[in-house]
C-alpha cells in the first residue's frame, strides 16, 4: 500500500472517529449545528439512535486503523477496499435518505482514497 493510499485511509478514518463523536458524545449540541435539517426538539428524543449510529461509524474506523496495521499486503489492501467500500456505500445510502452533503463528506474521500489504493 503506497503512502498517499495510507494517508487518505487515515483521513477518512480520522472522520469516522470524528462522527463516532459528534453522534455519541455531541449529539444534542454540536449535533444540532451540524445537522441544521433537523429540527431542535428531535435531538432529545433520538439521542440513543444517534449513539448507536455513531457506534457504526466507530466500527469503520476501527476496520480502516486495522487495514493500515496488517503486514500482508494483500490483506491489508483487501481490508482496506472493504470498509472503504462500507464507508462509500453508507455515505451513498446518506445523501439519498438523509442530507445530499453526506455524499461529499463521507462518500467522496472514501471514493478517493479507493481510486488512489486501487491505482497503486
Amino acid at each position: 500500500m503506497t503512502l498517499p493510499a495510507k494517508i487518505l485511509i487515515g483521513l477518512v478514518a480520522v472522520e469516522h472517529i470524528y462522527i463516532l463523536w459528534l453522534e455519541m458524545f455531541a449529539w444534542t449540541t454540536r449535533g444540532r449545528k451540524t445537522f441544521r435539517s433537523l429540527p431542535a426538539e428531535l435531538f432529545e428524543p433520538t439521542k440513543s439512535l444517534a449513539a448507536n449510529q455513531g457506534l457504526y461509524n466507530g466500527f469503520l474506523a476501527a476496520g480502516l486503523i486495522w487495514s493500515l496495521l496488517i503486514q500482508d499486503p494483500a490483506w491489508c489492501i483487501n481490508v482496506a477496499v472493504f470498509f472503504l467500500g462500507c464507508v462509500i456505500v453508507a455515505g451513498i445510502f446518506g445523501a439519498v435518505t438523509a442530507q445530499r452533503s453526506i455524499f461529499w463528506v463521507q462518500a467522496m474521500p472514501a471514493i478517493i482514497a479507493l481510486l488512489i489504493l486501487l491505482m497503486a
